[in-house]
């Protein structure tokens, strides 16, 4: 029977294209009859949630930390793959004071009563090379000032960079997608701030003992 570290090996040399060396490694789905492999949690020292907007017709940047995660992860079982996190919405900034203060007041996010935003799974499309990239979606629901809706964000996730070709100890994960802040009930100041806000969230994932 071969080892855990033949079986590894192998896999990732489904998933490592032309010129592995120059790029992140990907990861692609194996088969399920594999056994567990130890799951993951968010690094959050090196995790960024960005969110854009526009203001006034120019592109402006804000963030917001992560308050609390939950991570299952196998790449064996890229399919199964399940996320929920937490934002702390008290703590989103912009680079411009006013900007916060309206963005976390009453009319927008509405911080005093709705503190936090929430995103959690229902499910995942692999891309078309079956690996978590390249048109890959996670796709699940945002619960923002109390409204929950669908939402999908694009993903891609890579061994990281500079690792050894069977080292999944830790990985890297982007996410984007955009959603319309006023199906959210988020709808003040529209005659100066958009409607659509970007996400741009960059993670790293460190694997558990």
């Amino acid at each position: 029977m071969p080892s855990r570290r033949q079986i590894l090996l192998a896999l990732l040399s489904l998933a490592a294209g032309p010129g592995l060396a120059t790029v992140p490694g990907r990861l692609v789905a194996a088969s399920q009859t594999q056994a567990q492999t130890p799951g993951y949690a968010l690094d959050l020292a090196t995790t960024k949630v960005t969110f854009g907007f526009r203001l006034n017709g120019s592109w402006q940047n804000g963030t917001m930390p992560i308050s609390s995660s939950q991570v299952a992860l196998d790449p064996k079982r890229l399919t199964e793959t399940r996320v929920a996190v937490s934002l702390d919405a008290k703590a989103a900034r912009t680079g411009l004071i006013f900007a916060t203060k309206a963005m976390t007041g009453p009319k927008i996010l509405d911080v005093a009563h709705f503190p936090t935003i929430r995103f959690v799974t229902r499910r995942v499309l692999l891309g078309p090379e079956g690996r978590l990239s390249n048109g890959a979606e996670l796709i699940g629901d945002l619960t923002l000032r109390g409204i929950t809706l669908p939402l999908s964000l694009q993903i891609a996730l890579f061994r990281r960079t500079g690792s050894a070709v069977d080292d999944l100890s830790r990985l890297d994960v982007t996410l984007q997608g955009s959603l319309s802040r006023a199906a959210y009930g988020a709808s003040g100041y529209a005659g100066l701030v958009g409607d659509t806000v970007r996400l741009d969230i960059r993670a790293g994932l460190h694997q558990l003992a």
